[in-house]
């Protein structure tokens, strides 16, 4: 433990680090920068938070004694109607989302190759380019689906690109000065995307509710019993959120180019 008192701390730079059940009192944190920061459980009296932008798993979130979770996710429903059954509860509503999927990531990778190829490479913001978002979710249909799923306990392409935060694990890829084409990159998307389509396509309501073989070995995730169901919502949420996100920059590229 460290006490703090009256310290000039700023631009200071914290990564990895452990924070859990520190005490914060006549901090300032104006212009401050979260990313992958576990804020669960956490108090706040006293703040302001004026000039805030969030973006994250928002659950359980009371602001002035309101539970403002769903009331953003009431919001969200509303702004895209297909978000809605991206939480499906039998197997032809995992085919809807899966179809609903498909269909809108074909339009945001039309999108995409509207600009100069080296802008794909370009991050936004700090966060992911275009093609490291598409390398991400490759990895994640390799975790959460071959190898959660189908038991492969290496599944691993080595364009994977798993999220920042997790730790360097022996034979997992981290490989981020990678520079793979649109077309290199939609080649390993769509395989990705395809095993997922046979999964889905095979579901019935008792394999829906079946729990997955844990996988022995170094990876992600660890070895463990998974609903079938979880992991495949997992990947639904991944898709998602990060083609929101990949629509967002691709605006912002888009400004960038003319």
């Amino acid at each position: 433990m460290a006490d703090f008192i009256r310290s000039d701390l700023r631009g200071s730079r914290f990564e990895d680090v452990d924070l859990s059940g520190a005490q914060l009192h006549g901090v300032d944190l104006s212009g401050a920068r979260f990313e992958g920061v576990d804020l669960s459980g956490a108090v706040m009296r006293g703040v302001d938070l004026i000039g805030v932008d969030i973006y994250g798993q928002i659950e359980n979130l009371i602001i002035n004694g309101v539970d403002v979770g769903p009331l953003v996710s009431a919001e969200l429903d509303r702004r895209y109607p297909g978000r809605a059954k991206m939480r499906p509860a039998d197997p032809a509503g995992f085919r809807e989302a899966w179809d609903i999927l498909e269909r809108l990531w074909g339009g945001t990778v039309d999108r995409a190759r509207r600009l100069p190829p080296e802008l794909l490479h370009e991050s936004v913001d700090g966060e992911w380019s275009f093609i490291e978002t598409l390398r991400h979710l490759a990895f994640a249909t390799d975790a959460w689906v071959r190898r959660a799923i189908l038991g492969d306990p290496s599944p691993w392409d080595p364009l994977d690109l798993p999220w920042d935060e997790m730790p360097d694990t022996p034979g997992v890829p981290r490989d981020r000065d990678a520079r793979p084409s649109l077309d290199v990159v939609l080649e390993l998307r769509r395989d990705r995307m395809s095993t997922v389509r046979q999964v889905i396509e095979g579901l019935t309501d008792a394999s829906l509710d079946d729990r997955t073989e844990p996988v022995e070995g170094p990876g992600w995730p660890p070895p463990s019993a998974f609903p079938v169901r979880k992991c495949l919502l997992v990947i639904l949420n991944e898709e998602w959120e990060h083609r929101l996100y990949a629509e967002r920059d691709l605006s912002a590229l888009q400004a960038r180019s003319t």
